[in-house]
């Protein structure tokens, strides 16, 4: 099977609607990382089609968790998981922070390749980035702990927004050492198919004082 077969079969397992142009995005953004992992080492997953289970698949099994219209995938790497999901939703925009040159310049030449023109590319620090908005969704894929999430980038996201971190196993003892003005609002067990390892995404919001000033 091609890999532009195995994202939309895999896509129809995850009943994850996408238009057929879209599919034809993902299979291109595969076969253009998998060209420049020869080079400069982006990924440890080296075939297609495994990269068609644990990088298109894997990101796209959180869409329907995303919120819009500001995303913002922190600590990007290679695209994952903010270039698939901005190739699934088209209408939001996506700022891709990372502060590697070799990852940056790889993100780059993919969004002008596969004109993602809602998308952003940043090298920068997750901790000095300054944006001029704050985000409905912050995101990362391999970011380490909670806690260094949350510490780095949580202030990134708004007061109604979401927070996103995708993990292998269950993060129990990460969840036991949340920084304070945080919350758990699920944790949810990921399917993807074709994938045996355990897959979960904590999903998080800021808590937002109501307490009043005194007059």
């Amino acid at each position: 099977m091609d890999v532009q077969a195995a994202i939309a079969l895999g896509c129809e397992q995850m009943e994850v609607r996408l238009l057929e142009t879209a599919v034809q995005q993902l299979a291109a953004y595969v076969a253009l990382l998998e060209r420049w992992n020869r080079a400069y080492n982006l990924t440890a997953v080296r075939r297609p089609e495994d990269m068609v289970i644990w990088h298109i698949l894997d990101s796209l099994a959180i869409l329907p968790w995303l919120r819009g219209p500001r995303v913002a995938d922190v600590g990007s790497g290679a695209g994952l998981p903010g270039i698939p999901l901005a190739i699934a939703r088209p209408e939001f925009a996506f700022y891709l922070l990372d502060s590697s040159g070799k990852r940056t310049r790889f993100m780059t030449q993919a969004v002008f390749q596969l004109q993602l023109r809602q998308v952003r590319v940043i090298r920068c620090r997750v901790e000095e980035y300054q944006p001029a908005e704050l985000f409905d969704t912050v995101l990362s894929r391999a970011f380490g702990s909670l806690a260094a999430m949350l510490t780095s980038a949580g202030r990134l996201c708004a007061p109604a927004g979401r927070l996103l971190a995708m993990k292998g196993k269950r993060p129990d003892e990460e969840l036991l050492r949340l920084p304070e003005g945080y919350k758990v609002i699920e944790v949810i067990r990921l399917s993807v198919p074709g994938l045996a390892a355990e897959r979960h995404l904590v999903h998080l919001t800021t808590q937002v004082s109501t307490t009043q000033a005194e007059p």
